[in-house]
């Protein structure tokens, strides 16, 4: 440690002649500045609704009426760290018990039974004013049995409860090192001796120890509880900072810093008290003792003004290239101990490696910073102390990461696995002797993409590092394997987080992800609970059968709930966690229309609806219908779908759909509108249901015969081309015109479109057909057979997607406006194969600075930086949804059927 400590202690050390000894405080009171919070959630409010028999045995010498009356005051007091019976610890307890008197006598006077209390009251001080420690034993068991009876029927105690009581603890530590601190100047204090210090003097002469040996003794002593005093803040900085990591999943987090800062001030100014006193007293402590002592008070000092430079606002944990972001650091000591200058400290950010992070914290921060692992602009901010809020901190509000260096990477790792962090830095000056202190602090880690694609691996490794890191760790490591309690906390910590609901997972929920996630159908819940599950499982491993791993699936699912289904997840209404077989096996005896929600299996963020039907001779028959995606909820809502269709009636078990989703019908609008135009409405129907309908003949409903217009027949492969037109539309003629292809902007002529469309993209491109045959757009002869490449499977898409002879086929003629169509965004990797330069430019593509290291990062990582792969249904893996367009309004609705996945 530098020799520049000592020299800011003298200088900041002020005297302390008339400090008042801490232990005469009011109990409670914590001594100097160690105010605490009230807790929300107390001991006391479970211990009052439990049955009073079961504490029967601890109210024999203090009576339990007014344990009632004291309430949770009573566990606001040390009573349980007041060991010993020195006088300092008589003179704490002498303080309490004259605080819960006038807290008694207080609550007397607006009690029915003022008299008896009174009374008892008085017994007590008559009892324990001679000897207060007595009570402290008996209170201290009172409050251990309380404890005692929680734990055994709840298992755990409030967190709050734990919380206060680690502060009540640093409270009553800080008052016996201001005590000793007065013991010391007392002891001093030759000219004026107390008669304590007489007493002291003949105590000492009776033990056969000279009374200049006792300042020694006091000093150290006081020194070891400094030390204790200075771990239990750097502990509770620990906590905060792994409290803040947790928040990042979803956690509750009490982000004010204030509490911590007025503790660390305490301590430092009780610290100077302290470090007066032993220089005051160097000739008694003589030349080898001294040194040691300073030794230990530089450390001391050093420890606490390195740990408190906070990052009190983290940069966001996924970033990506290109992005502004903000952050803010603070210096918890700076307004107390920070050196006015006429030039502000300046605090910089810089991007390092976990490599990097992990030879700072294993130097403790004392190394500079050698070179930056990325760009990173605007990134020198001024720390800036505030008189009014009582704070120092640096505020960084337009950062912005221009470019990254990747390092190498181990094994199979991927771009999306490599953490990184950002170090804020400064060198300061404290007062008054001007030493000068290099600060430095790490963000929590960060996952730098460079593009949208990568975000949702990136979530992964994030989500898995919060949960799981240790306090105090070396960066950043975490382990690769943990137990499946813990994975389960976590999801559902991220889930009720995402969604915003205070409705969590249930075991049923835990029951079906851990078959999933394990692969094992055969195990039971019991079974799952022993056993670990590791990250590969977590999202490296892809799902067998399907084209994506957990973790996508997972995440998939939070998307879906939160943008579309958090109401219907709220009210219970959605099962959602449970496998297709589960929900065969639930439904099979259920009557006919009986129906429940569930989370397609297959598909990312589908929610499908399963429904049984019962044949005329009892049979059942359990069908899911095509899953539903945010998409499509936002054309129309899932409560509006379920009315839609009048095969359901009963949410399972046994409520009536109208009651169960009553609330989140929407109002169908009726009559014109103010332009005088009639409303139309929108309603889905199933495949199988559409069906039945009859034949537009004579008699026939209008609504029959208005689907029959709307609905497209499938196109077979051997149909020759000149009767194509007729079977688009048989009941209409050839249209006079169709607008030609785009002549610039996109690929026109020969193109693989198709066999992207079919391929990657089978449920991308949006319709502007209100009824469409998903017959038609499933059909993979057409997009596969070269013969007929003119035979477009999606007669909405845009002529440019085919060749120019089958443009012109299709439309009659050429036009001389292009058409006004919406080009879908497709994921860049599924344009390897083009130019950029027919790039389509609403893709959401990465900035041309960072598109070359996308392109090299993708074909090192093959797969992984690609969005999961859905791999596609059977055609008759489920009834498709479509749509119908009822009244003479005009209407263009885009519900595309999508094939199913579940």
């Amino acid at each position: 440690m530098g020799p520049g400590w000592g020299a800011l202690i003298q200088g900041r050390s002020r005297a302390v002649g008339g400090c008042q000894d801490p232990a005469s405080a009011p109990a409670g009171s914590g001594g100097t500045g160690s105010e605490v919070t009230v807790p929300k959630m107390s001991l006391w409010s479970i211990v009052s609704h439990m049955p009073p028999e079961e504490f029967s045995g601890l109210f024999t010498e203090f009576p339990r009426s007014l344990r009632c009356l004291l309430a949770d005051w009573l566990e606001n007091q040390p009573w349980e760290f007041i060991n010993g019976s020195d006088a300092f610890c008589t003179s704490v307890a002498s303080g309490m018990l004259s605080a819960m008197l006038e807290k008694l006598r207080s609550a007397a006077s607006s009690d029915g039974q003022q008299c008896q209390i009174l009374q008892q009251v008085s017994s007590i001080e008559n009892t324990y004013r001679r000897d207060p420690l007595r009570l402290v034993a008996i209170l201290k068991a009172i409050l251990e049995g309380e404890k005692a009876a929680v734990l055994k029927r709840d298992r755990h105690l409030p967190l709050s409860f734990h919380r206060r009581q680690e502060e009540l603890k640093f409270s009553l530590g800080l008052q016996r090192l201001q005590h000793r601190v007065h013991e010391i100047q007392a002891l001093r204090d030759s000219s004026a001796a107390s008669p304590q210090l007489n007493m002291r003097d003949s105590q000492l002469k009776t033990e056969g120890k000279p009374p200049e040996s006792e300042l020694p003794t006091l000093i150290l002593e006081a020194m070891k509880e400094l030390e204790v005093a200075k771990q239990q803040v750097l502990k509770r900085i620990q906590i905060w900072k792994r409290q803040q990591q947790l928040a990042g999943n979803g956690a509750l987090f009490e982000e004010n810093l204030a509490p911590l800062q007025k503790r660390c001030e305490s301590l430092v100014e009780v610290y100077f008290q302290l470090h007066q006193q032993v220089m005051a007293a160097s000739a008694e402590l003589g030349a080898e003792l001294l040194p040691r002592l300073l030794e230990r008070f530089n450390e001391v000092l050093s420890s606490l003004v390195k740990s408190s430079f906070l990052v009190e606002k983290q940069p966001p944990q996924v970033l990506k290239t290109q992005t502004k972001f903000q952050a803010s650091v603070r210096f918890l000591l700076g307004p107390q101990l920070l050196k006015a200058s006429a030039k502000p400290y300046m605090v910089r950010a810089d991007m390092v490696t976990e490599k990097q992070a992990r030879e700072l914290a294993l130097s403790a921060y004392s190394n500079a910073l050698s070179e930056s692992t990325g760009e990173i602009m605007h990134n020198v901010v001024a720390l800036e102390t505030n008189p009014t809020s009582g704070t120092c901190c640096a505020n960084f509000k337009n950062v912005l990461l221009k470019k990254i260096k990747r390092c190498e990477r181990k094994g199979s790792e991927s771009v999306t696995e490599e953490k990184c962090a950002v170090l804020f830095s400064t060198t300061v000056a404290l007062t008054p002797s001007n030493l000068s202190v290099h600060l430095q602090v790490l963000s929590l880690p960060i996952v730098v993409i460079v593009h949208g694609n990568q975000d949702n691996n990136a979530k992964a490794t994030v989500l898995w590092d919060n949960a799981f890191s240790e306090i105090d760790r070396v960066p950043f490591v975490v382990a690769e394997r943990v137990p499946w309690e813990k994975m389960c906390d976590t999801l559902n910590l991220k889930f009720m987080a995402e969604v915003q609901t205070t409705k969590g997972l249930l075991k049923e929920h835990y029951f079906f992800l851990a078959q999933k996630i394990f692969n094992d159908h055969s195990a039971s819940l019991e079974d799952f609970q022993s056993r670990s599950v590791s990250w590969a499982q977590f999202n490296k491993e892809i799902l067998p059968g399907r084209g994506f791993t957990f973790w996508q699936w997972f995440d998939g699912v939070l998307d879906l709930t939160k943008r579309c289904l958090k109401s219907y997840w709220s009210d219970r209404l959605i099962i959602g966690f449970i496998s297709k077989q589960y929900v065969c096996k639930l439904l099979s005896t259920e009557p006919d229309g009986t129906f429940l929600l569930r989370f397609s299996d297959s598909e990312i963020g589908g929610v499908t609806i399963a429904h049984v039907i019962r044949g005329k001779d009892g049979s059942s028959q359990v069908e899911n219908i095509q899953p539903f995606s945010a998409k499509d909820l936002s054309i129309r809502s899932l409560g509006d779908r379920i009315r839609d269709l009048g095969q359901l009636r009963n949410l399972y078990p046994n409520t009536p759909k109208d009651q169960a989703f009553g609330s989140h019908y929407n109002k169908e609008q009726t009559g014109k509108d103010g332009r005088g135009y009639v409303s139309t409405a929108i309603k889905m129907t199933v495949e199988s249901e559409r069906d039945q309908q009859p034949q537009n003949a004579a008699g026939g409903s209008p609504e029959a015969s208005q689907a029959q217009m709307f609905s497209l027949p499938v196109l077979q492969p051997e149909l020759h081309p000149e009767s194509l037109q007729s079977v688009l539309s048989p009941i209409c003629p050839p249209a006079p015109f169709c607008p030609q292809p785009v002549p610039t902007g996109y690929p026109t002529g020969e193109s693989n479109i198709n066999m992207m469309v079919s391929d990657n993209l089978p449920s991308s491109f949006p319709s502007t057909s209100p009824m469409l045959s998903p017959s038609l757009v499933m059909d993979p002869a057409l997009s596969h057979d070269p013969n007929l490449a003119f035979r477009n499977p999606l007669p909405f898409m845009p002529n440019q997607y085919m060749s120019g002879e089958a443009s012109q086929l299709l439309s009659g003629g050429p036009s001389p406006e292009p058409r006004d169509e919406e080009m879908p965004e497709l994921a860049p990797f599924t344009l390897m194969q083009n130019s950029p330069r027919w790039m389509p430019p609403s893709m959401d593509l990465p900035p041309s600075s960072d598109f070359d290291q996308f392109l090299q990062e993708m074909s090192v990582e093959g797969p992984a930086l690609c969005p999961p792969f859905m791999p596609p249904l059977q055609r008759s893996g489920y009834p498709s949804p479509n749509a119908s367009c009822w009244g003479l309004g005009e209407s263009r609705w885009d519900d595309s059927v999508r094939p199913g996945h579940a």
